[in-house]
């Protein structure tokens, strides 16, 4: 189905977090907008995500009984994100941050709520918060998208129970207090009866939560507001008229099209993570080709707007933001990545271990600075290898990547080469490669201090992010226990990425500048496609997030501010 219309207002490549919130504003504006997906669904690697978004000082914190300030928040970038390179899209953000909260509030079906207990990356640092500043979706019921909902990407299975309860949470807690408490006990059949209902008239659960719940709630957005969305086109080039940007030239199916945009352009395809030539341009050789990203992130956004004279902004410490990840295949041959962020690296009986059976960094870190530890590790050498290592009791009360806790039976894990399994840590090492004396004496010298609760050589458990990744419940530290019942597993890990940092040079108002520092008119960028106003650090969960609504509100309001280039001239020049 091509497009209804020969022009709009604004045009928006990608049905991302970014794009779907530039063209919620710019609608809810009053300005007709289409939106171009190059796949069959909305929500991109939102829909796959925990759906943090990282906001200082939001009214959402006032609401909850927490203080921040602006102060604050730059107290604290200012040495998590110590180069001055985009001083001014940080002071922009956190300017417009909580004004966009407060808008989608008003004007969209976004609803947000505070994480309470979900502390800023480097919590010694000054001005970090225990918890506040992260935003999540306030959960949504999918049937309310109607026929919709099947153009919701649906969230990776290995995120979700039964083949589709996703969970909340506040539901995580209840789950694993399964039979030894009555009230989680009663919470998690409530759950379970709920899904089995939902499952009878659809083929997944439509109690959405975290990522996909956000991105429901601004495709629901988009519906109310009668946002055209072109699924399954790609956009082969922008329209000039001058150095302006006035339309796209599309391909759908076998046909191509050219559609003006009379108030201008908005590219947000999700960055470069999927494109090889690029990520051998721009990535270490360390870091491989492991993404936990959406595969639809080709780099589309930077070409089209590099073609048009857009500045790529590559003074960056990082060109991602990383996480380890585990590989494997799912049953129907898929290829799975599994990101390492939460569930499993910081909780006690782990550690993690490189290629000479040492350890090598404190794995409670965030999951940026533990591939960053991993890239360091390897001295740029491509394929290096690096493992997860646990005992039983582990993964019974934990689980390991995909594999989850309680499960009676890992052996098509162990058959397929996912997860290693051996009676002793000598014939581990073995089966890994490693020399078993060295192996050994890194599990001896870790549980003689884990007993007590210690870590020693990295100080694992020490501040209250670390603790927070922990398990509250094992005493003294959460992060730390020894590793000590047969039979013991290894899980192989590989750096990989979370998104792109490495994107267009934009302005305050989102639009995409030349290597001059002049703005192409008409051209704005959000998401990934725009460079990381964090300079490829990152400070805390929903690093990505936040910037990319801000930004793709903050392009929505320009685009309605600004002057109208005229339909008949923009239809000219993309015809």
């Amino acid at each position: 189905m091509m497009p209804a219309h020969e022009s709009y207002d604004v045009i928006v490549i990608g049905a991302g977090a970014g794009g779907m919130t530039a063209a919620a504003v710019a609608a809810a504006e009053g300005l007709r907008v289409l939106v171009i997906e190059k796949t069959a669904f909305v929500g991109g690697t939102t829909a796959w995500s925990d759906g943090l978004v990282w906001i200082p000082a939001n009214a959402k914190m006032t609401e909850a009984g927490l203080s921040d300030s602006i102060t604050d928040a730059v107290q604290y970038l200012s040495s998590t994100v110590p180069e001055p390179a985009n001083a001014g899209l940080r002071a922009a953000f956190l300017a417009r941050g909580p004004e966009m909260v407060a808008y989608l509030e008003a004007n969209t079906e976004v609803r947000l709520q505070a994480v309470k207990a979900c502390p800023d990356y480097y919590p010694e640092r000054l001005g970090a918060t225990s918890g506040g500043r992260v935003l999540e979706s306030v959960s949504f019921e999918g049937t309310r998208l109607g026929a919709h909902f099947a153009r919701l990407r649906p969230p990776l299975p290995e995120f979700t129970l039964f083949g589709g309860m996703m969970v909340s949470r506040l539901d995580i807690p209840h789950l694993r207090r399964i039979g030894k408490s009555l009230r989680s006990t009663l919470r998690a059949a409530r759950l379970v009866c709920e899904y089995a209902l939902q499952r009878l008239r659809s083929p997944r659960g439509t109690t959405l939560h975290l990522g996909n719940a956000l991105a429901a709630r601004l495709y629901a957005s988009l519906l109310a507001r009668r946002v055209e969305i072109l699924f399954s086109a790609d956009v082969e080039d922008l329209s000039m008229q001058g150095d302006r940007v006035v339309g796209v030239v599309i391909r759908h199916g076998s046909r191509d099209r050219s559609i003006a945009a009379r108030r201008g352009v908005v590219v947000a395809t999700g960055g470069f993570s999927h494109d090889a030539a690029l990520r051998k341009r721009f990535f270490p050789a360390a870091a491989g080709f492991v993404s936990a990203t959406n595969m639809s992130g080709t780099g589309d956004g930077l070409r089209l707007a590099t073609a048009s004279g857009a500045a790529l902004n590559t003074g960056v410490t990082s060109p991602a933001y990383w996480v380890p990840a585990s590989v494997f295949r799912r049953a129907d041959g898929s290829r799975g990545v599994f990101p390492h962020t939460v569930t499993d690296r910081a909780k006690p009986g782990v550690i993690a271990v490189n290629a000479a059976g040492m350890r090598f960094v404190n794995e409670a870190l965030s999951y940026h600075e533990f591939v960053l530890a991993m890239l360091r590790d390897g001295n740029g050498e491509p394929d290096r290898p690096f493992y997860l290592v646990c005992d039983r009791s582990f993964l019974w009360k934990y689980g390991l990547g995909r594999i989850k806790p309680s499960t009676r039976n890992v052996r098509r894990h162990v058959a397929s080469g996912e997860l290693i399994e051996a009676p002793d840590i000598a014939q581990l090492a073995t089966k890994i490669g490693f020399k078993p004396s060295a192996l050994t004496a890194t599990i001896a010298s870790y549980n003689s201090d884990a007993k007590e609760g210690r870590d020693p050589e990295f100080g694992r458990g020490s501040t209250i992010y670390q603790r927070h990744l922990g398990d509250i419940s094992h005493k003294p530290n959460p992060c730390v226990a020894p590793i000590l019942h047969a039979p013991f597993f290894a899980m192989r890990i590989y750096p990989a990425d979370l998104g792109t940092a490495i994107g267009v040079k934009v302005d305050a108002q989102a639009r995409v500048l030349r290597e001059d520092g002049t703005p192409i008119a008409g051209l704005y960028a959000c998401g990934n496609d725009m460079g990381s106003i964090m300079n490829g650090n990152c400070p805390g969960p929903g690093i990505a997030l936040g910037p990319a609504l801000t930004f793709g509100y903050v392009a929505g309001r320009h685009l309605a501010e600004g002057a109208t280039v005229s339909t008949t001239s923009a239809r000219d020049a993309s015809a």
